[in-house]
């Protein structure tokens, strides 16, 4: 997420009480009033029942199901409870992808095509170049791995599906207002661990060699950066991991733990409190409107604008 350093890409319902023997207070509604009156009548079996008595029923179950449903309360998080991989296949998957994909393709790629090439030192073009070649293998490989240990019932393009909830809900707005928070919260933190720690110089000297290198080094930086690196963190990290856990906990629990394995995953024990934070932004905003545009659109913009800054220092 934060590209401090070259091989980091970076239910419930109110419930209406059941009758016992004991009485209780007299607080009815009118729902409730027209329901009771609508049993009492359906009891009276000697009378034949006529169309007037057959409507004014189907008013009362009608009545009662509008009242039922308007007191539900709309919850905070849009993501289904139904998600494409079963709980016990999540750390697995997640371990399998840690320590075969990502890992070996993020922070020992670069030693794999020095020993190819048979160059102690590769040129800031060559840099670019694998990096856009190892964060799309690893993309590709990711979808496959997903694929694969997802439910049978669910094809490739279902596992990033909105519901009804999402549609509902702009997520267009909500990633403006996702990003304009999380640039406020990483500017307060930077003034706060460099008064608390020794201020460290921000950018990365070896991207900006590739920045300013070549065309080709920026437009790949470009794609990596600001487009298959926001895309594949965001499948692993808030598609895959944060909407399984939230089938299983709280999301906010589910928001905690899936912000600190993002951090955790970029090794980099400095940065782990502004990564932890950017986690926990974008799971917000994820939850919120269900859709994964919303989260990876604040991802590829704070991307962007970290180059910006890179580049122009």
């Amino acid at each position: 997420m934060i590209i401090n350093h070259l091989n980091q890409p970076f239910n419930y319902f109110p419930t209406f009480s059941t009758l016992t023997s004991t009485f209780t207070p007299l607080n009815l509604s009118l729902s409730s009033s027209t329901t009771l009156l609508c049993l009492s009548n359906s009891n009276n079996s000697s009378k034949p029942t006529s169309l007037a008595s057959f409507k004014f029923k189907r008013f009362c179950a009608e009545n009662d199901n509008i009242h039922q449903s308007s007191s539900q309360p709309q919850t905070f998080s849009a993501l289904s409870l139904d998600t494409p991989w079963d709980c016990g296949t999540v750390w697995s998957t997640m371990a399998f992808y840690m320590f075969t994909l990502h890992i070996p393709l993020s922070f020992g790629w670069f030693s794999v095509v020095a020993e190819i090439l048979q160059q102690p030192n590769l040129d800031p073009q060559t840099e670019a170049v694998s990096l856009f070649l190892a964060q799309s293998l690893e993309f590709t490989a990711t979808l496959i791995l997903l694929k694969y240990t997802a439910k049978p019932q669910y094809q490739c393009m279902n596992l990033f599906k909105t519901n009804e909830l999402s549609d509902e809900r702009n997520w267009l707005l909500s990633s403006t207002m996702g990003l304009a928070f999380l640039f406020s919260l990483v500017v307060l933190t930077s003034f706060f661990l460099d008064g608390v720690l020794e201020p460290k110089v921000a950018s990365n000297p070896i991207l900006k060699e590739m920045l300013v290198s070549s065309d080709i080094s920026k437009a790949a930086c470009a794609l990596v950066y600001c487009i298959i690196t926001p895309l594949l963190e965001e499948t692993v990290y808030r598609c895959f991991l944060l909407r399984s856990l939230s089938s299983t906990m709280k999301w906010q629990h589910a928001i905690l733990i899936s912000s600190a394995i993002f951090s955790l995953a970029h090794l980099s024990g400095e940065n782990f409190l502004q990564l932890f934070i950017i986690g926990c932004v974008l799971g917000w905003s994820y939850c919120w409107t269900g859709n994964l545009c919303s989260s990876f659109l604040i991802h590829s913009f704070y991307n962007a604008m970290t180059l910006v800054i890179t580049y122009l220092e």
